[in-house]
């Protein structure tokens, strides 16, 4: 039977949201970003005007005003954010149990046992788009297809507000043309090896040899080529799944020793970036963080300590990391292998407003990092840095998920 995936994603989510609470500001130029006063934040996310004058994520906020003079910056409310997200969830789960989120403002839906009640996948699509516009105010657009990866690239096929099908017997006419780089899991490091290689679209992708893509890409590349030819059965997980990994880490031999703190903090803060990516990248979030240790005399050490509250941002996995290694390494004895890992892992949640302040912040920062996957899966990961990163360019060029090749990742099974 062929299955009936829907993708949906809510147009310019942040700036949607703040438009429900400043109404005055609908049809100008918005964007959503840290105080413009302090001159030194990022553009978070835009609406479509802001978007038309050339404004991008990532902007810094001197550069988006210099592209648009009158563009208007509001702060995140990222209680809201999270708010709302759970609310266009309720009405998502109306429909199916199986209810996959992917990041704060997508989901995947597996309508195919819904077809019966609620009709057929674009119906069902069209449905949840003028619901959600009339009951809250905010656009999404949707994908309907036989699949996980074909679905979200009908969501982003045409924006704002539509819904767009890719049926199995017409998905080569739609998809072959599009850029291979818009395919999902093609990074901006994998599409240049592509690129090299004269495959620029998902149809050359396609008709490229199975071998010679694996030879290139490794097994990462032979399942992009099972997506691109259409063979994706990845599964949409049930709304009470259960992850079966434990732990998500990331350990690394350094190039040199490290014998100085500035040195340790930096590669802490590399190593707890790529964790946390991970964790976001499954939904999932910890409650432990756990570091080892070797120095240059093979000693070797683990230690780890709960977070106050389950997280899945780098900034709550750095600082107890940092802390962890403050209170257990040995003075004198230099560093040359460290390790961050994520533990008791769980499902991310998003509904969970709270008044306290760690909870917030977490909530923030999360939300923060979401934009920067986004920015980081199209232009690199270096394209955004923090400032500590800056001291030291070898050290903050590491690159765990490919420099070294040590990373310790479990499989994930969802329990269906």
């Amino acid at each position: 039977m062929e299955r009936i995936i829907l993708h949906c994603d809510c147009n310019n989510f942040y700036a949607s949201v703040e438009c429900l609470l400043h109404p005055e500001l609908r049809g100008k130029p918005l964007a959503v970003a840290g105080d413009p006063e302090q001159r030194h934040g990022i553009v978070l996310a835009k609406s479509y005007e802001a978007k038309k004058w050339g404004v991008q994520t990532g902007n810094p906020l001197w550069l988006a005003k210099q592209i648009c003079p009158d563009i208007v910056f509001v702060q995140p409310h990222f209680d809201l954010y999270f708010h709302f997200s759970q609310l266009i969830r309720n009405i998502y789960s109306e429909y199916t149990e199986r209810v996959e989120p992917y990041g704060m403002d997508e989901c995947w839906l597996d309508v195919t046992g819904s077809a019966s009640l609620f009709g057929d996948g674009k119906m069902i699509a069209d449905t949840l788009r003028e619901r959600i516009k009339k009951e809250l105010g905010i656009t999404i657009s949707a994908g309907v297809s036989f699949n996980k990866v074909f679905a979200k690239l009908g969501s982003d096929y045409k924006k704002p507000d539509a819904t767009t099908v890719i049926p199995l017997n017409r998905f080569r006419d739609i998809v072959w043309p599009i850029p291979v780089s818009d395919l999902l899991f093609v990074g901006r490091a994998t599409a240049k090896v592509l690129e090299r290689k004269g495959v620029r679209t998902i149809g050359d992708l396609a008709n490229a040899r199975r071998d010679a893509v694996k030879s290139w890409l490794g097994k990462c590349g032979e399942e992009l080529w099972l997506c691109a030819n259409g063979y994706d059965s990845s599964q949409v997980a049930p709304a009470d799944w259960q992850p079966v990994i434990k732990s998500i880490g990331n350990s690394t031999t350094m190039p040199r020793d490290l014998s100085e703190y500035n040195e340790v903090k930096i590669t802490l803060m590399v190593l707890s970036e790529s964790v946390a990516a991970r964790l976001r990248q499954h939904d999932l979030q910890c409650d432990t963080v756990q570091i080892s240790i070797r120095g240059t005399d093979l000693s070797w050490m683990e230690r780890q300590g709960k977070l106050e509250i389950p997280a899945c941002d780098s900034t709550s996995i750095y600082r107890k990391a940092l802390r962890l290694f403050a209170d257990n390494s040995r003075p004198g004895n230099p560093v040359r292998s460290l390790g961050v890992r994520a533990r008791n892992l769980m499902p991310r949640r998003y509904e969970q407003i709270s008044i306290l302040p760690s909870i917030q912040q977490a909530q923030r920062h999360e939300a923060i990092e979401e934009v920067l996957d986004g920015l980081r899966g199209r232009f690199g990961d270096k394209i955004i840095q923090r400032g500590i990163m800056l001291s030291d360019k070898t050290l903050s060029a590491l690159d765990p998920q490919t420099n070294y090749p040590n990373l310790v990742l479990s499989s994930v099974h969802s329990q269906r």
